[in-house]
């Protein structure tokens, strides 16, 4: 056997301590051998022949990286050497034996080498009596994760505070702990044939529409890749339309959220090494709504939607139309409105929609290095930054005060949307509407909303049309829509259109 097959650690003398010995020589056992020549090169790879009695040898293998040394030596190799096996048992029935001596984990039987690996990249521990190739499975992973916090990109006043983890076990168990319901599925995958990551799908059976659960199962069994490393990678092969800004999936990393939405007959993608989830089928006016909103009363989350939905209008509109009216509709103005905006821009060098670029573009830079930058000073560079830029600006010549005053409206209204993937949405349709209203003025502006009243209505999430309840009409859903009915009207939030009626 390889040299590294037969690297020792705490556990070498485990054999002298209970009256057995440890070989390590060659090996004639083939799916042994088969597993050494894949994994035995790397470091943390570990084979140990335990000699039982004259008729029986054990294999056992496990990666040291990845598991629980001290399970291995408690829960597997310590019962093994304290239950001395019978010759006849040992050489008729190890299998059975195994198991009687080992019931506390729960183990798989495997048929060959490759599920043999498949359950060492996983974290398992591979026990494989000798004579014979029957190969035995336990789970003895490290389980090392980042413990559950509050998720810092979907904050709220009022709500749980605990959020999703790296771990998709304890996703499932977070899931588990608000919905207990037998209805509850959880299909499992494995994609990526570099990565085999694994990837479960979640619906309630009773409340998910079986078109959209077969059509999500689907799409992620025709996913052909080496790799699924987040499940942002998932999204961009079952989505409908790639060449959309908007998103046809949503995503989040609480499990108050993912629940309601599985209690409405919506489908999750669960991803394992990432805390974001996905979910769909969704629609357009579900991009305004957060969780809070079933946390507050209707009056408080009716108006708190109404100010989501202004703000996306005030961040896409606001930039075109001042460029629309400052370049070509002057006489749209009050006459001494007029005046101030001619006066600030009288030292300004660019036309309005030079200056509204770059404007807006040193807005979305100041915005990325905040992201990027350390916690504790990526905020305060981002609000000094664009407070410095923008004086400094008005006061050289190169903008105008009303300029930096729209910039600003236009920044903070894109900040009030709940959904990120959303939100850049919003800023990719804002700088067309720009493009749009330099060139043609308010007829571009018409025509912009024309082609993305379109291209709206042309989406579809799973087969769900975007714009429901509105396009096609839903009566019975309009009171989750636009308003938010109080608790006892709405009972519940039943979406007919893409889930069971």
């Amino acid at each position: 056997m390889h040299k590294n097959s037969t690297r020792v650690n705490n556990m070498a003398n485990i054999g002298g301590k209970w009256g057995f010995s440890m070989i390590r020589a060659e090996t004639s056992n083939p799916v042994v051998k088969q597993i050494t020549e894949r994994l035995g090169q790397s470091p943390d790879f570990i084979c140990k022949e335990l000699a039982i009695n004259e008729e029986l040898n054990l294999y056992c293998i496990y990666l040291a990286s990845i598991v629980t040394t001290k399970q291995v030596e408690d829960m597997l190799l310590k019962p093994i050497f304290q239950n001395h096996p019978s010759i006849e048992a040992s050489k008729h029935h190890p299998v059975l034996w195994l198991t009687n001596t080992i019931p506390l984990i729960q183990r798989k039987e495997l048929s060959g080498s490759i599920e043999g690996i498949n359950e060492l990249l996983e974290g398992h521990c591979l026990l494989i009596p000798a004579p014979g190739n029957t190969i035995l499975s336990y789970d003895v992973s490290k389980g090392d994760y980042r413990s559950v916090t509050e998720p810092t990109s979907e904050a709220s006043v009022r709500g749980p505070r605990e959020g999703f983890v790296e771990d998709i076990s304890r996703n499932i168990a977070l899931i588990r702990k608000r919905l207990k319901n037998e209805h509850l599925v959880f299909e499992s995958m494995t994609i990526g044939s570099a990565t085999k990551t694994k990837v479960y799908l979640t619906y309630l059976q009773n409340a998910a529409s079986k078109q959209v659960i077969d059509e999500f199962r689907r799409r992620l069994q025709a996913i052909q890749t080496d790799s699924i490393l987040e499940s942002g990678y998932i999204e961009e092969w079952i989505q409908d339309k790639t060449f959309s800004p908007f998103p046809q999936l949503v995503s989040s990393e609480r499990p108050d959220i993912i629940v309601a939405k599985l209690l409405d007959g919506q489908v999750a993608v669960m991803t394992d090494g990432t805390p974001i989830v996905l979910m769909g089928p969704v629609t357009f006016f579900q991009m305004f709504s957060s969780a809070e909103d079933y946390y507050q009363r209707a009056d408080i989350a009716t108006l708190t939607r109404w100010l989501r939905m202004i703000a996306f209008l005030l961040s896409i509109f606001v930039p075109s139309l001042y460029i629309a009216i400052a370049s070509y509709h002057q006489e749209l103005l009050p006459t001494s409105l007029l005046i101030s905006l001619a006066a600030q821009r009288e030292e300004v060098p660019f036309p309005v929609f030079i200056e509204a670029i770059i404007m807006t573009v040193t807005f979305e830079i100041l915005r990325e290095a905040g992201l990027r930058m350390p916690r504790i000073a990526g905020q305060s560079i981002s609000i000094v930054g664009a407070l410095v830029l923008g004086q400094a600006a008005v006061e050289a010549g190169l903008v105008s005060a009303a300029m930096v005053i729209v910039v600003s409206l236009t920044a903070i209204s894109n900040f009030v949307s709940p959904n990120y993937s959303f939100s850049i949405a919003q800023r990719i349709i804002q700088f067309s509407f720009m493009l749009l209203a330099g060139v043609l003025g308010f007829f571009g502006i018409m025509s912009g909303v024309f082609f993305l009243l379109i291209h709206l209505v042309s989406i579809r999430s799973f087969g769900v049309k975007y714009m429901t309840p509105l396009a096609p009409v839903a009566l019975s859903n309009w009171k989750d829509t636009l308003v938010r009915v109080p608790r006892y009207v709405m009972k519940r939030v039943p979406r007919a259109f893409y889930s069971k009626k």
